[in-house]
């Protein structure tokens, strides 16, 4: 069994690695991983780990699926979706797109784990409710672990309740903010000290510093780690302002 993972705050990362210990496996790695191509072709079952947007899959996640699309031919493939709120299909989403390119997805589970929208006053909760959050995935964690020993893999966003729950719950509606990169990543001049930060932790090198100063592109995937991160709550993207930061290591 391999890990692989994308994850902005940290939640997918630490789902995978939970998952993947269960096993005593320590192999997990990011698909920002120079070598993850090679780390996929060693192993005929992945756990695949990453957060849900808009009831959809990242638009990085969807373009390395498609970049490497000769990887996944025959592959077992257990995916764990990580979201703030209800997403219905998450695992599914992730599902259909690796089946037309040959994979066998064996099972799927949804955590619900502390949201990484830092900018959005509506989404936040009170850190000992996110604890128990991470609490109660590590649970879940457990759970589906030993039924994919059993040979019965939770089956969580597969099927066709799922995929009715996950387009009319949210994707039909705003599911076209992942068909394309973002344009809309802003940062404040007078509040960014040119730290370079943002630059290290954006996985799209969108951020690039300019005279002293971050300045975006127009190639955001919407990961939130360079809000979640920035020293100086100088980074924002559907708020106004930065109303609480967090990574997973706040919640453990």
């Amino acid at each position: 069994m391999t890990g692989i993972y994308f994850s902005g705050t940290g939640n997918s990362r630490y789902a995978a690695e939970k998952f993947c210990s269960e096993f005593g496996c320590d192999d997990v790695y990011s698909i920002e991983d120079a070598d993850i191509a090679d780390r996929i072709r060693s192993d005929d079952t992945i756990v695949f780990a990453y957060p849900v947007q808009y009831s959809s899959v990242p638009k990085l996640v969807q373009d390395f699926i498609s970049a490497n699309s000769t990887l996944w031919k025959e592959k077992k493939i257990f995916i764990i979706a990580t979201m703030g709120l209800f997403s219905g299909d998450g695992a599914g989403c992730l599902g259909r797109l690796l089946q037309k390119h040959g994979a066998q997805i064996i099972g799927g589970l949804h955590l619900k784990m502390p949201d990484s929208i830092g900018d959005v006053k509506a989404l936040k909760r009170p850190l000992e409710t996110n604890k128990e959050l991470v609490q109660d995935a590590c649970r879940k964690i457990s759970d589906s672990a030993e039924h994919l020993k059993a040979g019965t893999p939770t089956q969580e966003g597969l099927g066709a309740l799922y995929h009715l729950a996950g387009l009319f719950g949210q994707r039909l509606y705003f599911g076209h903010h992942t068909r394309k990169y973002s344009e809309k990543l802003k940062i404040d001049a007078d509040k960014c000290v040119g730290c370079g930060k943002c630059e290290k932790l954006c996985p799209m090198e969108n951020i690039k510093l300019r005279s002293g100063k971050a300045i975006s592109g127009n190639k955001c995937t919407m990961c939130y780690r360079c809000i979640n991160q920035c020293p100086k709550q100088a980074i924002t993207l559907i708020g106004k302002s930065v109303i609480e930061q967090g990574t997973i290591e706040k919640y453990i």
